[in-house]
């Protein structure tokens, strides 16, 4: 299966191998509020870089400015102020005949599969390549590998009626990458979707990030999308980006509110009503503090509850939590209860930050 995309056709520059595939320089997008002269500001001062090779997500809730950041990167929008980078260019000062070569090499995933209904699956990854005006045995030489490695080929001459949800958004996928992009932009590609054909499709782009090199941008509301696949993640709420780095140390370290809401849905990162219905924030006589543990990487496994009560003789209870992955890295966050004597609290905190894991003291239940 000869599948290549452009990035990995051009020689091996280490300099430029750096350089980000997008790069938000102060952007700000305003649009005008109907009949009045005020201004809505969808997007306020973002600096965000996506690194080239990585799978980066945008998530925040609806309305943050999700879609009107991806539409600037392809070129749909410009910005108000500031500069949009893509692959060293900056597409914000580009009149639209220059667009159109620049988003030849920016394959778009679609939320709704964006499929024409009278043609086939084979002929719908074909629809880009026609418009560039490649011949019929050209197409048949990319668009049949794309169907085989969107698990498709035998799903060729079916109409988007015949086929799943799952199945129209692999050929949408397979119709993003027709024209060998460099950047697959991904605007809640699963968010139509059932939770087991998402997991297909987030397995699908991870291969095609891995194999082809492909930088995948995606947009979504969904922490468990993020927590999959993303190498990095940026939160955006109300315009801004208030919170951003690699996916691992955004979801065990966060410090914004949003970001703690928007991770609130996963398990094991909120408390179940029957603590925090007696939770109180001060130490009554004979209380039991209540203490959130989160377990990273090696951490994650390691026995250290049971040796808190070994070496130290501390009774602890396991309230709840849960063991996950995190971008390919086990995590953990179990809540546990503990007597609040403040001195055996303070000796089990400085035991547990010793081992590398870190505590949040959430309240006192008696």
């Amino acid at each position: 299966m000869a599948i290549k995309t452009k990035a990995q056709a051009v020689a091996r520059d280490p300099q430029r191998d750096a350089a980000p595939m997008v790069e938000f320089r102060q952007v700000s997008k305003r649009f005008s509020a109907g009949r009045t002269s005020a201004e809505v500001v969808a997007l306020d001062g973002i600096d965000l870089t996506v690194p080239r090779g990585s799978v980066t997500g945008i998530i925040g809730r609806s309305g943050a400015g999700k879609s009107t950041l991806i539409r600037l990167v392809n070129g749909l929008e410009k910005p108000s102020s500031g500069q949009v980078h893509v692959d060293g260019t900056d597409i914000s000062a580009m009149d639209e005949k220059s667009l159109r070569s620049v988003r030849r090499e920016i394959g778009m995933i679609f939320q709704h599969f964006n499929l024409l209904s009278s043609r086939t699956a084979f002929d719908n990854i074909a629809l880009p390549l026609e418009i560039a005006g490649l011949d019929r045995r050209a197409i048949e030489s990319r668009v049949t590998p794309l169907l085989e490695l969107v698990g498709l080929s035998d799903k060729r001459d079916r109409y988007p009626s015949e086929l799943s949800g799952g199945q129209k958004q692999r050929v949408g996928i397979a119709r993003a990458l027709a024209t060998e992009p460099k950047l697959l932009l991904s605007d809640e590609a699963t968010s139509a979707l059932d939770p087991e054909t998402t997991r297909s499709i987030l397995a699908l782009l991870h291969q095609i990030n891995r194999e082809l090199g492909l930088t995948v941008l995606l947009i979504t509301h969904e922490m468990e999308v993020i927590k999959t696949i993303a190498h990095h993640v940026a939160v955006i709420d109300g315009g801004r980006i208030v919170e951003q780095g690699s996916t691992f140390d955004v979801f065990t370290a966060h410090e914004h509110p949003t970001t703690r809401a928007l991770l609130s849905g996963l398990s094991g990162m909120h408390l179940p009503e029957f603590l925090t219905s007696r939770m109180s924030e001060e130490a009554a006589p004979g209380a039991r503090a209540i203490i959130r543990v989160i377990f990273k990487g090696e951490n994650a496994t390691e026995p250290m509850l049971a040796r808190l009560g070994s070496e130290l003789g501390i009774e602890v209870n396991i309230m709840a939590g849960a063991v996950d992955e995190i971008a390919g890295r086990p995590f953990g966050l179990l809540v546990v209860s503990l007597l609040a004597d403040a001195e055996k609290l303070r000796e089990a905190r400085a035991f547990l930050l010793e081992h590398g894991l870190a505590s949040e003291v959430l309240g006192y239940v008696r």
